[in-house]
């Protein structure tokens, strides 16, 4: 099952207590369904929450029947034909049947328990989510751009800053930031799929942390072991050169120790000195050795 139908599903339980917003949801659904004009009202989707739904807000809204009913699984076709119930719905929105664009009719939308009806029937209708664990991206589609322009002014109005695009002949607006996904999920009602999101979005930002951490100290155990060895080929030209015995005492224990222990850190090679010294004052003396060694 995808994230998508995840959110549909939660939304789906949200209750149908108020009329005013059983319209406002239902007329997010029109605008964002396949076909919504004077001759039909027809709603398709593969979403069986949303399937279940539909008959029971359009009883709320309007007290209207759907003409044609799904015919099995798949994708599921809800359609109002009759030219009365087709009237009165565009009544109710206060809609021009003939006209040749839709628009939105702000009246219907005064409330903000209203607005949020209106994007979550939006999104039930003609709108997707990714998974968040893959990437961030909401959109909300339709095949009215005088609506989307508008919806794109009311979610603006709602302090909700989409973008907006064109493609294949819809207008799309879409959200690309964790943050707002999760503010427009909380607005039209999935909670839970809110924090799903914010959740993928830390376990992504640790799991980026953690990878950093470990090339850090992959780079440092690198640069540790790369001095180490330098320090171990001085002591050896040193030792065949016959230099290290005329060495001071303190110079002969860091070279005894380091060609005993060649893959210790400074930290616990400084420890072994008799007495135990500083890390700093340990790393002195193997570039003072490094140094001769050279020479």
């Amino acid at each position: 099952m995808s994230f998508s139908v995840d959110v549909k599903t939660e939304l789906c339980r949200a209750p149908l207590s108020r009329k005013c917003c059983a319209q406002a949801e239902a007329y997010g659904v029109l605008l964002y369904c396949n076909t919504f004009h004077a001759a039909q009202a027809r709603i398709v989707t593969e979403n069986g929450a949303f399937a279940q739904r539909l008959p029971l807000l359009f009883k709320k809204a309007f007290r209207l029947t759907f003409d044609s009913l799904p015919q099995g699984g798949g994708k599921q076709v809800f359609e109002v034909l009759e030219p009365d119930k087709l009237a009165a719905l565009h009544q109710t929105f206060g809609t021009d049947p003939r006209a040749v664009a839709l628009h939105v009719n702000f009246a219907m939308l005064e409330e903000s328990c209203c607005r949020a009806a209106f994007l979550r029937g939006a999104f039930l209708a003609g709108g997707s989510v990714t998974d968040p664990r893959k990437g961030y991206h909401l959109e909300l589609a339709t095949s009215h751009h005088s609506v989307s322009r508008e919806v794109l002014a009311l979610m603006r109005e709602l302090d909700q800053e989409p973008k907006s695009a064109q493609r294949k002949g819809n207008a799309v607006i879409y959200f690309k930031q964790s943050e707002k996904i999760e503010d427009f999920l909380t607005c039209v009602g999935a909670p839970l799929a809110a924090m799903e999101v914010m959740n993928a979005k830390l376990e992504r930002d640790l799991r980026g942390k953690v990878n950093r951490r470990v090339n850090c100290d992959a780079a440092n155990l690198d640069k540790a072991v790369e001095a180490a060895m330098s320090q171990v080929e001085a002591i050896r030209r040193l030792e065949k050169a016959g230099t290290l015995i005329t060495l001071p005492d303190k110079l002969r224990e860091a070279a005894a120790l380091r060609l005993a222990h060649p893959e210790d850190t400074l930290a616990q090679l400084a420890q072994r000195c008799d007495p135990p010294i500083t890390k700093s004052a340990l790393n002195h003396r193997l570039r003072k050795l490094v140094e001769l060694g050279r020479g």
